[in-house]
């Protein structure tokens, strides 16, 4: 990894009825802020929302849904696509995408070329879009840790948050920043702790884009997009309106100290010090069902 400014955008997506008309304008509100940010900023990573192009809930049937986004790459992504190679910066945007078999909730990451280099299928879709209990999109089956002239790039998206394991696996892959494009429903303060959480327990830089406004279901979000570094200090943060936190990813900095302002310097390194001789011994447990023992 080398050293960049990256920055998270938070934006709100049209709030009226999903047509293909509103997911234009949707897409043309991204390539907007995308274009201000990079001029203002200097990022050479921009990462934008979960289903910035729709919204989260979109208020609409699944099959009409399908019919309104695109596979990828396709007409959902080509404007993103474009903005990129004008620029020439990375973006993550966050899309509901179409497949063969389903729709998925996915995060693509376009290159300063233009070209798609990933495309990230959220594991974890929070249980109203979930396709399993009734929603509308379909779990993905892959973790998604990309090589580019930045660094090796993870992405999560949103709910993935609360989930170590997956953030555990791309960080074994080597992934050194974590772009979590995001439409955050629940507190401010669940949404700092595993935005923290996750670049702490893994040692990553996180960029975290969470969406503003209201979306076509009439979900709220409360934005505070932020970036943290991979000793859970949080460098960068929005408001609640739209705008952008941007701030300069140092790997030359980034485990300078793991006790920030205390006077006792400490040195540890999450990967390299697990138990795996426990771990193994617990495999099944690890792998296997559960759920919580309190009512629900």
């Amino acid at each position: 990894m080398r050293a960049f400014t990256a920055a998270a955008v938070q934006f709100a997506p049209e709030p009226g009825p999903l047509t293909e008309a509103s997911v234009r304008r949707n897409l043309d509100k991204a390539v907007s802020w995308t274009r201000r940010c990079v001029e203002r900023s200097g990022a050479e990573l921009v990462v934008l929302p979960e289903t910035c192009t729709t919204g989260f809930t979109p208020g609409v049937p699944g099959a009409e849904l399908r019919d309104l986004v695109s596979p990828i790459p396709g007409p959902v992504t080509e404007p993103i696509q474009e903005v990129a190679r004008e620029l020439g910066v990375h973006v993550c945007f966050g899309t509901y995408e179409r497949a063969p078999e389903a729709v998925y909730n996915a995060a693509v990451l376009v290159g300063p070329g233009g070209d798609v280099l990933g495309v990230y299928r959220k594991v974890h879709p929070f249980r109203v879009e979930d396709a399993r209990h009734g929603g509308w999109a379909a779990p993905g089956g892959e973790v998604t840790v990309v090589d580019t002239p930045l660094g090796r790039i993870g992405m999560a998206i949103c709910f993935d948050g609360d989930f170590p394991e997956l953030w555990r696996i791309m960080a074994v892959r080597g992934a050194e920043v974590v772009c979590r494009p995001s439409a955050l429903l629940r507190s401010a303060d669940i949404w700092e702790l595993t935005t923290r959480a996750r670049a702490y327990d893994n040692h990553v830089y996180v960029v975290a884009a969470n969406a503003v406004g209201a979306d076509p279901g009439g979900a709220l979000y409360f934005g505070n997009s932020m970036i943290v570094t991979p000793i859970a200090e949080v460098v960068a943060r929005a408001a609640t309106h739209e705008g952008w936190a941007a701030a300069r990813l140092d790997p030359a900095a980034a485990m300078a100290s793991l006790t920030p302002g205390s006077s006792v310097p400490h040195s540890f390194d999450h990967l390299a010090e697990r138990n795996l001789e426990v771990y193994d011994k617990y495999a099944a447990d690890l792998l296997g069902p559960a759920s919580t023992p309190f009512p629900r």
